[in-house]
């Protein structure tokens, strides 16, 4: 099939089925052109959960896709590729935070949205990159714990006055980006800016023009002055911005492709509206607890 002729056919089994298509940022193009709404995992799910839509497609990993069940816990959820994860997220599973808590007892635990439902049930809040410094010091605490990307807890604790005691999670990802070849790049594109994600390394954040998630970006490459960005996150996040800003040139920093987000394809999206594959499915009593900790996070923001 051409792309003309997946849009088609996507057309009309979203209306078959009365589906939206989210599509995370990293996605790569054919799959970003799908999308009903396209953004960031929290915005996307909050989007959905607005609609008045049976069946939520969730072009992303598989925590983003839980998240969107958990804010539409009517509706049918499904995955174009179930094995498309998150390693971040596996860096932590229920039992280690378990013991992270009885190590530390009585610090209220602050877990990034990049986690999984078991593991937000064993939170006490979630946080976005965005918005992660207002979550925390809205906690009556001296003390959080951060779970588990240690890179975004940095640069948390910069704007804090709070102790942050981080898990040692990391993206596979972002950890790749490093400072010298930002060098070389603005070397090779002297008038260009450039910004980051927060998941980065401190070395790298520190020598960012600007710091954003992946809406931050959006916003940032919108209103810049600037007509050269260099952009520091997964590479996909590149077309959305170039698509948005024909004005303006993006520079993609090597090394920046995550596996799992590219696993995802317009057949496979296809075929999950099709043959409504694949369903997520959360225990209750886990999803009652997950859905908490978002919702406490919603409350903040």
């Amino acid at each position: 099939m051409t792309q003309a002729d997946i849009a088609r056919r996507v057309a009309e089994l979203k209306a078959e089925r009365n589906a939206v298509i989210l599509v995370h940022n990293y996605q790569i193009p054919e799959v970003q052109d799908l999308a009903d709404f396209l953004g960031d995992s929290l915005g996307l799910s909050q989007q959905a959960a607005a609609t008045d839509a049976d069946v939520i497609v969730f072009c992303g990993v598989h925590f983003m896709a839980q998240t969107a069940k958990l804010l539409s816990p009517d509706k049918t959820v499904l995955m174009p590729d179930p094995s498309a994860g998150c390693p971040m997220a596996d860096m932590i599973t229920p039992e280690q935070l378990r013991r992270f808590k009885a190590e530390h007892p009585g610090a209220p635990v602050v877990a990034y949205v990049n986690t999984t439902a078991e593991v937000k049930a064993e939170s006490d809040i979630c946080c976005t990159s965005a918005n992660a410094g207002r979550v925390v010091d809205s906690l009556d605490a001296d003390t959080v714990l951060f779970i588990p990307d240690m890179h975004l807890a940095d640069w948390v604790a910069r704007h804090t006055d709070k102790e942050i005691i981080a898990w040692g999670g990391y993206c596979p990802t972002h950890v790749r980006i490093n400072p010298s070849t930002i060098d070389y790049m603005r070397e090779q594109h002297p008038g260009a800016v450039f910004i980051v994600h927060p998941e980065a390394r401190h070395e790298v954040v520190d020598i960012a023009d600007d710091v954003a998630s992946t809406g931050g970006m959006v916003t940032f490459a919108r209103e810049t002055d600037a007509r050269e960005i260099i952009v520091g996150t997964e590479e996909g996040m590149v077309y959305r911005l170039q698509q948005e800003n024909p004005d303006k040139t993006f520079y993609v920093v090597p090394h920046t492709v995550c596996p799992n987000m590219k696993k995802t394809t317009a057949a496979k999206t296809v075929a999950s509206l099709e043959k409504m594959q694949y369903p997520i499915e959360i225990d209750p009593d886990v999803a009652e607890l997950a859905r908490l900790t978002v919702e406490r996070m919603l409350e903040v923001s």
